[in-house]
Parts: C-alpha cells; sequence; structure tokens
C-alpha cells in the first residue's frame, strides 16, 4: 500500500494539481504572479544561498532529464570506471551545492525579523520539501553508490511508464525507502508549484521574443550628461 501511495497516487495527484491549478492561476491571475522576491529587505545571504541552490537544482534537473531520455547513452557512458566516478563526484558536487544553498535561505529567513512577514506558510512548506529532497538525495549518493546507472536502468522504465498511463513498479518496489521518498517528494515539489512563488515560471513572458524591438533615440547630448554635475543633467542647478 505505500508503493503505491508513495510512487502511483502521489505522482498523478501531484501532476494533476500543477496542470489543472497552472491553467487556473494563468488565466485567473496571471497578472498577479510573481516572485515577491525579498532582496530589498536583505541581498548578502540571497546571493549566495540562490547561487548555491541555483547552481545545484539547475545541474541536477538537466542531469535526471538526461538519464531519463538517453539511458542508453547513460550506461554507456558509466562503461568506463574514470568516467562513472567523474559523473557520480559531480552529481555529489552539485547535490551539496543545492543542500547549502537551501540551509542558507532557511537561515536567512529564521534570523532576519524582517523577514517572517513576509514569509507565508506556502514558503515553509516549499522549503522544508526542497531539504527533503537535498537531504534525501545527498543520502542516497553516499549510501547507495553508482545512482547514475541504476537510475537510468530501474528508476527511467518507472517514470515513463508512468506517463504512458501504465505504472509499472516491478523493479522500483524493491528500492529502500528514502529512495522512495525522494522520488515522491519530487513530484510533491511539482504539485505545490500553482501555490508556490515556482509559479512565476509559467508566467514568463514567450511573446517578448517575437514581438518587434523597441527604437530608442536619444535627443539630448549623452556626452554632456555623463560630465554634469549637475542634480538634472542639462539643467542649471538652482542652488548654484
Amino acid at each position: 500500500m505505500s508503493d503505491i501511495f508513495l510512487l502511483i497516487a502521489m505522482p498523478y495527484t501531484a501532476l494533476i494539481v500543477m496542470l489543472v491549478g497552472s491553467v487556473y492561476v494563468y488565466r485567473t491571475q496571471a497578472y498577479k504572479v510573481t516572485s515577491l522576491s525579498t532582496q530589498f529587505l536583505e541581498s548578502r545571504d540571497l546571493f549566495f544561498g540562490g547561487l548555491f541552490m541555483h547552481w545545484g537544482i539547475v545541474a541536477l534537473f538537466f542531469g535526471h532529464l538526461i538519464a531519463f531520455l538517453f539511458p542508453a547513452s547513460v550506461i554507456a557512458w558509466n562503461g568506463n570506471p574514470v568516467r562513472l566516478i567523474i559523473l557520480e563526484a559531480a552529481a555529489l558536487i552539485f547535490g551539496i551545492s543545492f543542500f547549502v544553498g537551501v540551509v542558507i535561505l532557511i537561515f536567512r529567513r529564521l534570523r532576519n525579523k524582517r523577514l517572517h512577514r513576509a514569509t507565508t506558510d506556502m514558503d515553509i512548506a516549499v522549503f522544508v520539501v526542497l531539504l527533503t529532497q537535498a537531504v534525501t538525495g545527498i543520502w542516497i549518493a553516499l549510501t547507495y553508490r553508482w545512482g547514475s546507472a541504476w537510475f537510468a536502468s530501474v528508476l527511467t522504465p518507472y517514470v515513463r511508464s508512468l506517463f504512458l498511463m501504465n505504472p509499472d513498479l516491478a523493479a522500483v518496489s524493491a528500492l529502500p525507502l528514502i529512495i522512495k521518498i525522494h522520488i515522491s517528494t519530487a513530484f510533491l515539489l511539482i504539485g505545490l508549484i500553482p501555490f508556490s512563488r515556482f509559479m512565476h515560471f509559467l508566467v514568463f513572458p514567450v511573446k517578448y521574443f517575437w514581438r518587434p524591438f523597441q527604437v530608442v533615440i536619444w535627443n539630448r547630448d549623452r556626452k554632456l550628461m555623463r560630465n554634469s554635475t549637475a542634480m538634472t543633467p542639462e539643467v542649471k542647478s538652482r542652488n548654484n
């Protein structure tokens, strides 16, 4: 029953909630979607935390995506022990980077009183899920070695079976509980997208790519403006 809940019910529920919720939010309040940035309240920890977290999560996302789309190529790459160690070490480094970034951002929220009012219950839930993902991912990398190999041969068929609407738990059900938690929380994070700050990624102004370029014409002497010491360039200060 636990496998059915974690590996079937949770993924499908999360995907349906994400799809339906995202469409609803986009159609009803697209112009209200925002990342709710708190940079003006505190910027130093946000910079370093965001840097570590984004580098880690982007690298890990594309690493998992490549293993899902090209499992045979990943297995062939891992046929050489040196390449396997390089891939595993890189994944662990990016996992640690992701963990460090999440921890910095969590402590930033905890110790800065000005950020308490800007922190919602959904922010707390997202941080809990992100921290769970980071901890379980590093735990798996350290205790269940060569994850890139068994991911391509075990998890890729499972994930594909979900999208084909024919869930196959034959291989994945034998995996340790920590791996199943890592899988289910990843889908849970997807389900939280419409209700969290992550929604702003889905309302990116794509039409900007094909709209006509804006033509900006300067009708002032830029050299005069750069060299001006007046409070308002090209306008003589009244205090003189």
